[in-house]
């Protein structure tokens, strides 16, 4: 049975191939994939926090990339850890995503080494450029924050909370955090900085 897929606001919507790569069989509806791939991403979170050798400068490349999407969504989608092949709405051209990443990973690199931010704007800046680089066909804002969480207790700091909301639903917080993302296209990162850590102070 074919799913009606239900994207939020800001969400890049799977072609037709791609709805094809669905694993399980027995899922029927948008809340009961949410559902299987929350419980996927969860077992890769507890895999990543686990890996005690991960220095940052391990973390920050393109094998590490693709194994932890592939950790997150590979019981849901048989293209998890691969880069997406069609253009999107967002995001790099298929054929410049290796290059983007690499850029992208280099510079966090450099920014850590140099201390040209503090850990939590590397982090920030990091989270938006793979955000907006888009590298997979789906997964992407689920698979920038666990990055970013992940290189943040390298550099000795807590996770972000997010705002402390649904980032996957329509909602307050993911309007916010949308909001934030687009600010961050006009290389104004203050909005982000501030929504990062803004979950602590939500009413």
């Amino acid at each position: 049975m074919a799913i009606a897929f239900d994207y939020p606001s800001g969400a890049t919507p799977l072609d037709a191939d791609e709805a094809d790569g669905l694993i399980p069989g027995h899922i029927a509806s948008q809340g009961q994939l949410n559902e299987w791939e929350l419980a996927n991403i969860l077992d890769a979170q507890t895999w990543a926090f686990s890996q005690r050798r991960l220095t940052p400068s391990k973390l920050l490349t393109e094998d590490f990339v693709r194994k932890l999407h592939k950790r997150m969504f590979g019981n849901t989608w048989k293209w998890a850890g691969s880069f997406r092949n069609t253009e999107k709405n967002i995001g790099a051209a298929p054929e410049q995503i290796a290059m983007r990443l690499d850029n992208l990973c280099r510079d966090a690199v450099a920014q850590i080494e140099y201390r040209s931010y503090i850990p939590d704007e590397i982090a920030a800046r990091f989270h938006h450029r793979l955000v907006h680089t888009h590298a997979f066909p789906n997964g992407n804002g689920r698979h920038a924050r666990l990055m970013s969480d992940l290189l943040l207790v390298r550099l000795g700091r807590s996770p972000f909370d997010w705002g402390a909301g649904d980032l996957v639903a329509i909602g307050e917080t993911r309007t916010r955090y949308l909001d934030a993302l687009r600010q961050a296209d006009a290389r104004d990162y203050s909005g982000l900085l501030a929504f990062v850590r803004s979950g602590s102070c939500a009413s």
